[in-house]
């Protein structure tokens, strides 16, 4: 059998790390398999298994769960003890990353490797590109660091920005000055402020312009300084949206630009800013560059599932180093390329569907409705002049 020890941090570390009625510490033990023993004499855990490999894991996991508790200050919620333990059972490095510090004595923290490496992206980088699916907290943490640079001084302002392009439906002309007009499309936006500032300091800041939430049409001829800006929806750009963008960062700025390259409204034919971001700017070294995966998904367990099954349907999409790679008749390499793969296929099945249409109707013209008689000599015509 064997066995290891880690070192106790305190008995109220050791208290969070075990959970209510040792309801984390009981998950832990079922799932490796292991025994563990508290040494309170000698400030220790003492970690028994039949496999040394998983007593190696729980080792490493419950130094982990007592560096959370010690630097956060806050319990560990089930959740993130169910996702560290299931990285930890899959062998791979325990996500962590220091949280971000909003209002209310709230802290977010990363909850998977993908968001760690994504959040210390977000701590170091001055433009940041982040792409995956949905439910993978692109926008989310980036609104927490922004919020966290507010609290601290780092920016003196923060300005949300998204394209207003509706998904696949027509709204119309919207009731209302420009701010009731572009509520809606901005929606998402507000959620992740509120959730981390309390009701009136937000409406505060939106007062007095220390969070400004406006649409990318409005973007161009302005520089932001001192500012911590976000692009949302970034996949509903166009080329020259996403440079006019770009252009408008100013001095001491951080710009992070967020989107789902398989979630695209553009309309056909339409070539993708946020696609061409991508590949155009990846060699310049300033400029960071991250991909997220459906192992990062966050929101309800369905919400992986349907990611998955929708990128069945759209060619077995894979997102890999900022690429979409598509498997359909051939492997495409870049972005670009499987974005204009497919536009290439769609324009040719409208092609086909316009010469269907046009055969339709040349078998139409020649052939006459049910019921008529054709007249075939002298004699029918003369029948039909009578």
């Amino acid at each position: 059998m064997e066995e290891l020890s880690t070192v106790v941090l305190n008995g109220r570390v050791l208290q969070t790390v075990f959970g209510a009625s040792d309801e984390h510490l009981r998950r832990i033990r079922k799932a490796l398999g292991v025994r563990v023993v508290v040494d309170a004499e000698k400030g220790k855990l003492i970690i028994r298994s039949d496999e040394p490999e998983n007593a190696r894991r729980a080792a490493r996991l419950l130094e982990q769960l007592q560096r959370w508790v010690d630097r956060d200050g806050s319990p560990l919620a089930p959740d993130d003890v169910q996702r560290a333990l299931d990285e930890v059972v899959r062998g791979e490095e325990i996500s962590d990353a220091a949280p971000f510090e909003v209002y209310g004595g709230r802290t977010i923290r990363a909850k998977t490797a993908g968001q760690a490496k994504y959040c210390r992206e977000l701590r170091t980088r001055e433009i940041l590109f982040c792409a995956g699916p949905a439910g993978t907290g692109k926008t989310y943490l980036a609104a927490a660091r922004a919020v966290e640079a507010l609290r601290a001084g780092e920016a003196r302002r923060i300005v949300l920005v998204r394209p207003a392009v509706e998904a696949g439906e027509n709204l119309g002309f919207l009731p209302g000055d420009l701010a009731e007009k572009i509520n809606p499309y901005l929606r998402p936006l507000f959620d992740s402020l509120a959730d981390m500032t309390q009701s009136d300091l937000l409406r505060q800041f939106i007062e007095d312009s220390r969070v400004e939430i406006a649409p990318l049409a409005y973007m161009r001829g302005r520089t932001l300084n001192d500012a911590y800006i976000i692009l949302d929806e970034a996949q509903n750009t166009t080329v020259a949206q996403m440079k006019m963008f770009l252009t408008r960062m100013g001095i001491n700025s951080r710009v992070v630009v967020c989107g789902d390259a398989t979630q695209s409204d553009l309309s056909r034919g339409t070539r993708n800013g946020f696609v061409d971001a991508f590949v155009r700017l990846r060699d310049v070294s300033q400029i960071g560059f991250l991909t997220l995966g459906r192992g990062d998904v966050v929101r309800h367990p369905l919400v992986q599932r349907i990611v998955d099954a929708y990128e069945k349907d759209f060619g077995e999409n894979e997102y890999v180093d900022g690429r979409v790679h598509a498997r359909r008749r051939e492997r495409v390499e870049s972005v670009a390329d499987a974005f204009a793969e497919r536009d290439v296929q769609r324009n040719r099945e409208d092609l086909d569907e316009a010469g269907r249409a046009d055969d339709s109707v040349a078998v139409q013209k020649t052939n006459p409705p049910a019921g008529y008689e054709t007249p075939m000599d002298g004699a029918s015509d003369e029948r039909r002049l009578d």
